[in-house]
């Protein structure tokens, strides 16, 4: 009988049961109970949850997930089969002079070389190859065919660091060399660069196919796409990750806008609350309708017998101009903190106006003394 679920399945599989084993308590989650059911029907035992954990489940399935999810590249299952140990890089190897004015003497004595280093190589004297490939070179350090044929040497002999130096300097003469995008692809597959190996692959394919080189794509495309898929998976969570910060930044800078306001208006109401009675009354001067009324010589004649003496109140409540602004102002201080009748500067009140002190609603008008010139 065949598995019915795929690799990827089952490794997703694996994963979930590392995790439950060293963190038993998340199976007493709820959107777990089905598992644990599962378990317990073959005789199994769930140990009960710890205390930490009851007492916050949620935040423990977020961790666990997260942990799952930030998996380092190097716990990638990968196919690893052919990869050697790299060669150590080589700061002698000959390159040539790139800045050589080449002679046509030169070149042809190049070619020569060229020919006999191909000789050596299809006999699989390798050393004897790169020998005669490096003189070549010395000769013509501008073919990019020479360094590309002694990559590929440098390749037969397992020395893929020495074939991808050869590789990039001839695709640096020529961007176009199908055959150093083919043996650098190669080389990078056998020190484990799955995505280098991909791109030069593909790139030689587009540029001249040939079958060892879609062979070779073909067994570094799977690595290349799981590595490839685990850094958009990365890139996502980094992306959500930045996301719930600044969504946790604009928060606080709400709460933090809204605790300053309310302490302004909490200093504001205070300020408020201490003010003196006084302060409102003058500032009630500056309303318009009363320092316009204020202006009237008899209106404020009036005022200042009643400020000197408030028993003088009684002479003008006959006068309509001077009730009327009187009205008007206790009627603008009743929600002032001052008492119906009450007037900042006039000594007890207004005597006979609504509840002021030094005189009351009922109270009778002030008998005068006349003199008795007892002509009767």
């Amino acid at each position: 009988m065949s598995c019915p679920f795929g690799k990827e399945a089952l490794d997703k599989l694996k994963q979930f049961i590392d995790v439950c084993k060293s963190n038993p308590d998340i199976l007493s989650l709820p959107d777990l109970n089905f598992f644990k059911e599962f378990i317990e029907s073959f005789g199994g035992k769930v140990p009960p949850p710890s205390k930490m954990s009851s007492e916050a489940p949620n935040a423990r399935a977020e961790d666990v997930a997260s942990d799952a999810e930030s998996e380092p590249e190097s716990d990638l299952e990968l196919d690893t089969e052919g990869c050697v140990e790299p060669d150590p890089l080589d700061e002698n190897q000959k390159m040539g002079d790139p800045n050589k004015k080449v002679t046509e003497e030169e070149s042809d004595k190049s070619d020569e070389k060229r020919m006999e280093a191909m000789g050596q190589f299809s006999e699989g004297n390798y050393d004897k190859a790169i020998e005669l490939f490096t003189e070549a070179i010395e000769l013509n350090p501008s073919s990019a065919l020479l360094f590309a044929k002694r990559g590929q040497a440098f390749l037969k002999q397992t020395k893929p660091n020495a074939c991808i130096k050869d590789c990039t300097r001839a695709l640096e003469l020529n961007p176009d060399s199908a055959a150093a995008f083919k043996f650098r692809g190669r080389a990078f597959s056998l020190i484990g660069e799955w995505e280098k190996a991909a791109k030069d692959l593909r790139q030689a394919c587009n540029i001249d196919f040939d079958e060892q080189t879609d062979e070779w794509l073909k067994a570094v495309t799977p690595n290349a796409k799981k590595i490839e898929q685990h850094k958009l998976k990365q890139e996502r969570k980094r992306l959500e990750k930045e996301e719930r910060e600044k969504r946790e930044r604009a928060r606080k800078a709400r709460e933090a806008h809204a605790k300053a306001s309310n302490a302004t208006r909490t200093e504001t109401n205070n300020a408020n609350a201490n003010a003196a009675p006084g302060d409102d009354f003058y500032k009630l001067l500056q309303d318009p309708e009363i320092r316009a009324a204020f202006t009237d010589p008899e209106v404020s004649a009036a005022f200042a017998d009643i400020s000197s003496n408030p028993a003088n109140f009684y002479k003008y409540q006959s006068n309509p101009k001077v009730m009327a602004l009187i009205t008007k102002l206790s009627g603008k201080l009743a929600g002032s903190g001052f008492g119906p009748g009450s007037f900042p500067g006039f000594p007890g009140g207004f005597p006979g106006f609504g509840g002021m002190p030094g005189g009351g609603a009922g109270a009778a008008p002030p008998q005068f003394q006349h003199d008795d010139d007892n002509l009767d």
